[in-house]
């Protein structure tokens, strides 16, 4: 599923936010931005559709600051798909930059080392909160980790799968059906959900801590893998996750916590561990499912390309992504302060990525 839209100019400071949403509705419109043409001095960006927003924001107000250079181009085309075409290194037109809903992975990193891609700078840009949402007439039913694994894998503990009902995984639930709606293989947002929440659930129980050290394949797919017999159901554009919410107040979606703050007139948060995620829940760590956002940047055409340094100036300030700043009005929770200001160096020097920290 592709996203995108070309952005003028001439765009309202009131626009910003609206013009996310807007950009939201579009995840169907998908040849737009993947259509050739481009001219290498027009800077193109790809990569997760929950950090989509965010990035859209700044190109907006970088398009408003500084006309003289061409108006950016933002798709969205999941973190895993954003870093393949990032590292596939395609010419004049391969991405400048891929937005991520989690770090890059070292396999990632080698391949784009492989392909001839040189340095790349890892800039955090905020925090965003993984959420289990339902509508606003939806039941209200607290989860645990555990639970939500045994609910959704395709073997809890390495065993069939059982579960029809949420009472078939805790009996102090409701006799509802298991209903999730959540993010396809290619979105960081189900690598964020795998870890966060999958393993986890999974290692609450001894002897998959035990499998891990024994034997760690045979530990990923009985902890990340998810049932296919209908009560899980993929889908990456999340404004249709919102609408199905809204139709079956019983079914859940997953997915990032802007997206739950911009329909809060439509759908609420399912708690997990009883921790609600709220802005400073997500802020202090002490929602589980709270998970850093990135932008990768090609640091050689960060120094070749007009207007790429004007960009990443736009993004990495505390007018943007800083408390009370553009982006924390569209949902972003902003990073500790020692995390901006690194962040900040990262992208103002152009510091490469030292790949020995990436797993």
């Amino acid at each position: 599923m592709v996203k995108s839209r070309r952005l003028g100019v001439a765009l309202a400071a009131l626009a910003l936010v609206s013009a996310c949403g807007d950009g939201r509705k579009a995840e169907g419109d998908a040849a737009t931005g993947a259509a050739g043409g481009r001219g290498s001095d027009q800077i193109r960006i790809v990569g997760s559709a929950t950090v989509y927003p965010f990035t859209t924001a700044v190109a907006e107000q970088f398009a408003q600051r500084f006309p003289r250079f061409k108006a950016p181009i933002v798709e969205a085309t999941g973190t895993g798909g954003g870093i393949k075409l990032f590292c596939d290194n395609k010419g004049a037109d391969a991405p400048d930059i891929t937005n991520a809903s989690r770090r890059m992975k070292a396999s990632e990193f080698e391949q784009c080392r492989a392909n001839g891609v040189g340095d790349i700078v890892e800039i955090q840009i905020g925090n965003d909160g993984l959420v289990l949402a339902r509508a606003r007439s939806g039941p209200d039913f607290p989860l645990t980790k555990r639970e939500v694994y045994l609910a959704l894998a395709a073997e809890p503990f390495g065993k069939p799968q059982t579960a029809k009902l949420w009472r078939d995984v805790n009996p102090s639930l409701p006799a509802d059906s298991i209903e999730v709606i959540g993010p396809p293989p290619t979105s960081g947002t189900r690598d964020s959900f795998n870890e966060m929440f999958m393993e986890v659930g999974c290692d609450s129980e001894p002897a998959m801590k035990e499998l891990k050290a024994s034997d760690p394949d045979r530990h990923k797919v009985v902890c990340t893998k998810i049932r296919e017999d209908g009560a899980f159901v993929e889908q990456g554009a999340y404004n249709l996750v919102v609408q199905r919410l809204t139709s079956n107040p019983k079914v859940i979606g997953i997915f990032g916590f802007d997206y739950l703050d911009q329909n809060r007139d439509k759908i609420k948060a399912v708690s997990i561990e009883g921790v609600e995620p709220t802005y400073e829940a997500i802020a202090s760590g002490a929602y589980p499912g709270a998970r850093p956002l990135f932008i990768y940047v090609r640091a050689d055409r960060a120094r070749e390309k007009p207007g790429l340094k004007e960009f990443l100036q736009v993004y990495a300030s505390d007018a943007t992504w800083g408390p009370g700043g553009t982006l924390s009005a569209i949902g972003l929770t902003p990073s500790p302060d020692e995390v901006r200001a690194a962040a900040a160096a990262a992208a103002r020097n152009l510091t490469p990525l030292d790949p020995s920290t990436l797993g």
